[in-house]
């Protein structure tokens, strides 16, 4: 079981925060949280189950991560095991998912896939999302894996697609002429992109596209120069 303790700072003021797995008494919290962070146009239909909580704590424990904020349940990231291969990116969200039941879960992947990061929107100032993250580059380095990997939604993109296409505002955030709530902090917790997936995920705002992000085990040998 994964537990690890922290201080944040609210501005000067220290906060202790925990990061731990999650299990079957945080799903109400975790699906609250789910409503908190993806409110419509976001489908309702794609926020947690229990079913799919369920799973997430039997098929693949060690990818069940969630954050604790003096004591209230601040936050999650799940992923799942997958044997991904680069030179064939290209996926969509609900196959590599399973549709975030991850009953296709691999034990034997090459790859911890992200499957959902959420954090409540009254804590965002306090880099939750980017210590959680860290903690799954752990699990990865723990397992051996060669990356971690996930499709990161592009949020801001329907106000800039009339003018840009979708590599344009990729670019855009890369040069910091634009700020994405989602991708500008994936590159801030050291995901580096690797492509674009169309038809992603059913996200009006994101227009359906993602970028696909990876944080490259830096253990694993790639051979010599």
């Amino acid at each position: 079981m994964y537990r690890s303790e922290f201080y944040v700072f609210d501005q000067n003021r220290p906060v202790p925060v925990l990061v731990r797995n999650y299990t079957k008494n945080d799903f109400p919290h975790l699906i609250e949280i789910q409503k908190e962070c993806f409110p419509p146009p976001f489908p309702s239909e794609l926020w947690w189950n229990e079913e799919q909580l369920i799973n997430h704590v039997t098929l693949f424990q060690e990818g069940a991560l969630c954050v604790e904020v003096n004591g209230e349940l601040a936050g999650s990231l799940t992923g799942l095991c997958v044997d991904f291969d680069p030179n064939h990116p290209n996926h969509k969200w609900e196959e590599i998912t399973d549709h975030g039941y991850i009953r296709n879960h691999q034990p034997d992947g090459n790859t911890l896939y992200i499957v959902d990061i959420s954090v409540r929107p009254k804590y965002r100032n306090l880099g939750l999302g980017k210590l959680m993250m860290q903690s799954m580059y752990h699990v990865v380095i723990q397992k051996d894996l060669e990356r971690l990997l996930g499709g990161g939604r592009m949020p801001g993109y329907h106000k800039f697609a009339n003018k840009m296409a979708p590599e344009e505002y990729l670019q855009a955030i890369i040069k910091g002429e634009v700020k994405d709530p989602v991708i500008t902090f994936l590159l801030q917790c050291g995901r580096f992109p690797i492509g674009l997936a169309e038809n992603y995920l059913e996200d009006e705002e994101s227009c359906n596209y993602a970028v696909l992000m990876e944080w490259k085990n830096p253990f694993i040998h790639r051979g010599t120069l």
